[in-house]
């Protein structure tokens, strides 16, 4: 017998220039690009993930980045059932930006399951976001995760945590 496969939405987001497209194509595509291309409005890809008991399909919603919250789209997350934060450790305004962006899907939709995916790991020695700050995320039941699209360290960990959460 073939397990069940549920298809759910989940959308990236983050400030501008975070690596949220990077991760994606790392996750998806398996590679890394050194070309930076701005994302337009939205961009769908997707993957399946093999759960113990089922296939999740991720219909993968990649935002464009915007340091200005307030000018993000939440239409987009209608339908959402889950999301991927995307901070980057190297530049400490980014995680001020996921805070705001995490209090704003929490108002206009209530609490959904999602992971913070801290990237840039492969850059460690520039990092500005430190252990502190992360802890108390985590002691708040943040599941936070160091990832880099350039290594892929974290990157499929993150989606498959994240699949096994909006499956249930």
């Amino acid at each position: 017998m073939s397990a069940a496969t549920l298809q759910k939405k989940i959308c990236m987001l983050g400030g501008f220039s975070v690596g949220k497209t990077s991760l994606v194509k790392r996750y998806v595509q398996s590679i890394f690009s050194e070309s930076y291309l701005t994302t337009v409005g939205v961009k769908i890809d997707k993957k399946s993930v093999e759960l113990s008991d089922r296939i999740v399909s991720l219909i993968l919603w990649d935002l464009a980045g915007e340091d200005d919250i307030s000018s993000l789209r939440m239409s987009y997350l209608r339908g959402s059932a889950g999301y991927v934060l995307v901070a980057d450790g190297t530049r400490s305004s980014t995680l001020e930006v996921v805070l705001s962006l995490r209090q704003r899907v929490e108002a206009d939709y209530g609490p959904l399951p999602f992971v913070l995916l801290l990237n840039k790991s492969d850059l460690k020695e520039q990092w500005v976001i430190g252990g502190t700050q992360l802890e108390l995320l985590r002691q708040n039941g943040w599941w936070v995760q160091p990832s880099s699209a350039r290594t892929g360290e974290g990157v499929e960990e993150a989606f498959k945590n994240l699949a096994d959460r909006v499956a249930r």
